[in-house]
């Protein structure tokens, strides 16, 4: 089940939300939110859910173990211990297969690879729960006592699947005495809609596109198939996937953010428009930020951050940068995609030394160049096959023979060039930033607040609209 389905919408989310505001009393309304929760993540795996629970008590054990504990060593091997094993089993479902296959092609054996279902979102909810047993030995929160509570908070179907990445700190005192605001309901559902139309049409379109290119019946073609592609046509499938990509996840977490606000969750930002970022650093800052917070807080600065030397901070920022690769996939190219960001991230901080803030046409060209390096991360990040990675580079700057362009590709393009348009205005801050000049007059304040209010309804009609007559609906973060 995915939140942008007619059957979430139009079903399990009334039907929840429907019994949730029926509920009077905290614990009932707590218990309607794990029972969704549940049978949410077990529409993708009934059997799987077990392994959710699995992972959840061994924290829940842990962190009780280790607030009752004073000495200090047995606490720091409770936490490791707990934090280790939590890692093992994401290692056999995740990453298993990568590694056998790695060693198969080293020692030439041509055994059969055991396939290993990979649990939807195990990435996502074994992080929080190891933030969690780390904040507990740190003493930043107070063990969770009750099973149950910590179960709703590892399996909150709002985040659970594809994030953000919820630290239990930011939501202990959410699950236990929120209060739901009229007025937080309402961002909630302008907020969730906004999310369920960026997904429905706009990801959705980019995809489309992308994979009318990049696919031949059904399936990603090889180095051969690529190198029969025009630069135009890699160019333009590329720069659809980079959109698809961002428009994909900001929308989830659009989605969850504004589920949470409906009923009191308060979730932090998880992307601040990163394709406006005039820097590697910069456009780390506004991308995924619940996924580079915890790398931050958890690994680099517990490493020594940057108050060591150059090489050791080196070393450091690689470190965390591979494991970010390592995260995203169990794949030479999701490995590659994190040491690409390392590498130029490393420039930044030793060659280049941009400006924190810098003027306008540093800014302009600071943004140009940043969005040139997260359109080749955005081909790592899409080709798994590494041969046809080279070859679409290659057919980028060569053509192969090809020619620049094609009449399919210059078809394509004019036929969507609006809807292109629409897709990049939605990863920029300007429809927000005329809102918010909107606001300044009188006038145009009384026209917005009309907007506001009918324009949910509006994107929930057109979404579905879209949902209805079109197969084609992925959530690109599930796979992680």
């Amino acid at each position: 089940m995915v939140f942008s389905s007619l059957f979430f919408v139009f079903f399990f989310l009334v039907v929840c939300y429907g019994a949730y505001f029926c509920a009077k009393k905290m614990k009932t309304r707590n218990i309607i939110l794990l029972v969704s929760s549940l049978i949410f993540y077990a529409w993708g795996g009934p059997a799987l859910v077990l392994l959710l629970c699995l992972m959840t008590f061994i924290c829940w054990i842990g962190a009780l173990m280790i607030e009752q504990n004073t000495i200090p060593k047995l606490r720091l091997a409770l936490c490791w211990i707990t934090a280790v094993i939590c890692i093992a089993i994401l290692f056999i479902y995740k990453y298993a297969g990568f590694t056998i296959s790695v060693a198969y092609s080293i020692f030439n054996i041509s055994s059969a690879i055991p396939s290993i279902a990979l649990p939807i979102g195990i990435s996502f909810y074994t992080f929080q729960l190891i933030s969690y047993v780390i904040d507990v030995y740190r003493g930043e929160v107070e063990a969770q006592k009750r099973y149950w509570l910590l179960l709703l908070y590892a399996s909150l179907f709002h985040q659970c699947i594809a994030g953000p990445i919820v630290r239990y700190a930011d939501v202990n005192e959410d699950i236990n005495n929120r209060v739901v605001k009229v007025d937080e309901v309402g961002k909630g559902i302008s907020r969730f809609a906004i999310g369920l139309a960026k997904k429905a049409i706009l990801a959705n379109g980019c995809g489309v596109i992308t994979d009318a290119i990049f696919n031949k019946n059904g399936v990603m073609m090889n180095a051969e198939g690529i190198a029969s592609l025009s630069s135009a046509a890699i160019l333009l499938a590329s720069l659809c996937y980079m959109l698809q990509l961002y428009l994909d996840f900001s929308a989830y977490s659009d989605m969850a953010i504004g589920m949470g606000l409906m009923v009191g969750f308060h979730y932090k930002e998880n992307f601040n428009y990163p394709y406006i970022a005039h820097s590697a650093t910069d456009f780390w800052r506004r991308w995924h930020m619940s996924l580079s917070s915890f790398f931050r807080d958890y690994v680099y600065i517990p490493l020594g951050g940057n108050r060591v030397s150059i090489p050791r901070h080196i070393l450091n920022m690689f470190c965390v940068w591979a494991l970010t690769g390592i995260w995203h996939g169990a794949n030479w190219n999701y490995i590659l995609w994190g040491l690409y960001w390392f590498l130029f991230l490393v420039l930044e901080k030793y060659v280049i030394k941009p400006k924190k803030d810098p003027k306008l046409l540093p800014r302009i060209v600071g943004i140009a160049l940043t969005l040139v390096v997260t359109f080749f991360s955005t081909m790592l990040f899409k080709f798994n096959d590494l041969s046809a990675l080279g070859q679409a580079v290659a057919n980028i700057f060569t053509s192969n023979g090809n020619g620049f362009s094609d009449i399919s590709t210059n078809l394509t393009f004019k036929n969507n060039i609006f809807f292109l348009l629409a897709a990049i205005l939605a990863c920029t801050p300007i429809i927000p930033a005329i809102s918010s000049l909107c606001q300044k007059n009188k006038t145009a304040e009384k026209i917005h607040t009309v907007i506001g209010t009918v324009m949910p309804a509006v994107l929930i009609i057109i979404s579905a609209l879209a949902l209805a007559g079109d197969s084609y609906n992925p959530f690109l973060y599930f796979q992680f």
